[in-house]
């Protein structure tokens, strides 16, 4: 099962080095967002420890900054 997002979303996500490949929905190493506050800031739990241009510190956390990440998370709950 694969992911549908706008064009614009994919185009503001300048910095992606997996290629988009969470949108084709068979990564199982996808950030797990723990704590969605206001629809904007995302805090994940990283699966692995793979670097990633959208992963933030923010004290003892991360966060996702990734518009296509947010926007599966908006869209479909993943």
């Amino acid at each position: 099962m694969g992911f549908e997002i706008g064009d614009d979303i994919k185009k503001a996500t300048k910095y992606c080095g997996k290629g988009f490949s969470c949108l084709d929905g068979g990564r199982n190493d996808l950030c797990r967002i723990r704590k969605c506050i206001g629809g904007k800031v995302h805090f994940i739990e990283c699966l692995n420890g793979s670097s990633c241009a959208y992963k933030k510190d923010f004290g003892g956390s991360k966060y996702c900054d990734c518009p296509v990440r947010k926007e599966l998370y908006r869209k479909y709950g993943v």
